[in-house]
């Protein structure tokens, strides 16, 4: 039986070989849509069998219709279970994880919601999957639980969605394609919507709002940590201002917030430590426009970052997101003409070494640029990654990481087939020009 099987032998088969948990929820709706392409689509080894689970039996079949009515089947069946589970009653929750390999985890935000999952899925040998956003609960995870997931066999990989699967793989990704060594690349993500503009749900504002109210906390838990230091090789990467003029797209970038930094930083760690490859230093980027774009993000974000600091501000910036956030959050979350009309591209900029240079010595004297293009980030582009890191985990078993433990995306499938699985599905990795020695 594949990695995250749990039991020894004898032990009763699992019914499930994931269950999508959260699937009534906003982005967990699309997630279900995704398994059951996935699930019908034929490029799996066998028959998947999975589950949905959540709090309410009606949500869960209503999901589960309306992903049969966009697929244009009929019905899902009877095929798929539906399990009744509640993130606040533990019994319901180490129940779920029993019967499954694998935990797909969409309920958020897990600062407040994400550790009894993995506590059970650690407990009950299920592996898990979530697309966290937030470095403190991803970081916490592995303080608490690397060890107890390593002696279970089971893999807790978080951030498996947009953040921050497109800039983990995307830098890995460089690295391959560049002959030579890669020690140095910066991201820069552009986002294109349609006619009729783009929004976010408000679950991902709420994470926000957490995640910069609580900033200190995380410099105490890295220290706690005790994070080996990851070596700079080769020319040292500068961090650009707050806000820059970019040659390159035409229009200001200002320095990405999501967890993509700190995510790819343990990513390298891990793939230097472990597997004695060169560490990567990276920079992540957003393209925001013109000049009158960037002075209504100012506004916002001084705005955003003197209400966070206290209790009643955060009270007000979780009730009128879409105020707050000048339109760009709402309690409703986009509408299906606004998800096909969004799409996203990050491209980037790698320098290195190439073959038979000394990456200590000299300047860099190679490039390369490479990009990820997708669909709309964040409930299109989000459930095709998280669903293909779940595929990956399945199927590419022999190729995981040696032993169990809480990793990030790259740790985990830095040798699994998940790019080639992106690219079929419309995450697409690409080089748009070679190195020139």
């Amino acid at each position: 039986m594949a990695a995250g099987g749990g039991g020894g032998a004898g032990a009763p088969e699992r019914p499930y070989d994931l269950v999508v948990f959260g699937a009534s929820g906003f982005t967990g709706q699309f997630v279900v849509e995704e398994v059951a392409r996935v699930a019908a689509g034929g490029e799996l080894r066998g028959a998947l069998r999975w589950a949905v689970a959540g709090r309410s039996q009606e949500k869960l079949q209503a999901v589960l219709e309306r992903a049969a009515e966009r697929l244009g089947k009929a019905a899902l069946g009877a095929e798929v279970g539906v399990l009744l589970c509640d993130v606040g009653d533990a019994a319901s929750v180490a129940a779920m994880a029993r019967q499954t390999r694998l935990v797909l985890n969409c309920v958020g935000p897990y600062r407040f919601f994400g550790e009894p999952v993995v506590e059970a899925c650690v407990e009950n040998g299920a592996s898990c999957i979530d697309i966290s956003g937030e470095p403190q609960f991803l970081e916490e995870m592995y303080l608490k639980y690397n060890k107890k997931a390593a002696e279970k066999g089971v893999y807790i990989i978080g951030s498996c969605g947009f953040d921050t699967i497109p800039a983990d793989m995307g830098v890995l990704y460089a690295r391959d394609k560049l002959k030579g060594t890669l020690t140095a690349v910066e991201s820069f993500l552009s986002v294109k919507s349609g006619p009729e503009g783009c929004c976010i749900h408000d679950g991902t504002w709420k994470s926000a709002v957490y995640g910069l109210a609580n900033q200190d906390n995380l410099r105490k838990l890295r220290k706690k940590i005790g994070y080996a230091p990851v070596p700079v090789v080769g020319a040292k990467l500068k961090r650009r201002g707050p806000v820059f003029y970019n040659q390159e797209f035409k229009q200001y970038s200002i320095p990405f917030i999501g967890s993509d930094v700190s995510v790819v930083k343990r990513s390298q760690r891990y793939l230097h430590t472990e597997l004695q490859e060169t560490p990567v230093q990276y920079g992540a980027y957003m393209n925001v426009g013109g000049l009158g774009s960037v002075i209504k993000l100012m506004f916002a974000g001084i705005l955003f970052l003197l209400l966070v600091k206290f209790s009643f501000g955060r009270k007000l910036l979780t009730k009128y997101p879409e105020f707050f956030s000048a339109g760009r959050f709402t309690k409703k979350g986009p509408t299906q003409k606004q998800l096909d009309g969004t799409s996203f591209t990050m491209t980037f900029f790698g320098e290195g070494y190439s073959e038979g240079q000394d990456p200590q010595n000299g300047k860099p004297n190679v490039k390369i640029c490479t990009e990820v293009k997708g669909p709309e980030p964040g409930y299109v582009a989000t459930p095709i990654a998280m669903v293909q890191a779940a595929v990956s985990l399945l199927e590419d078993a022999a190729c995981l990481p040696k032993q169990g433990g809480v990793y990030s995306p790259g740790a985990a499938f830095s040798k699994t087939k998940l790019i080639d699985r992106l690219n079929k599905h419309g995450v697409e990795f690409s080089v748009i020009s070679k190195p020139e020695v």
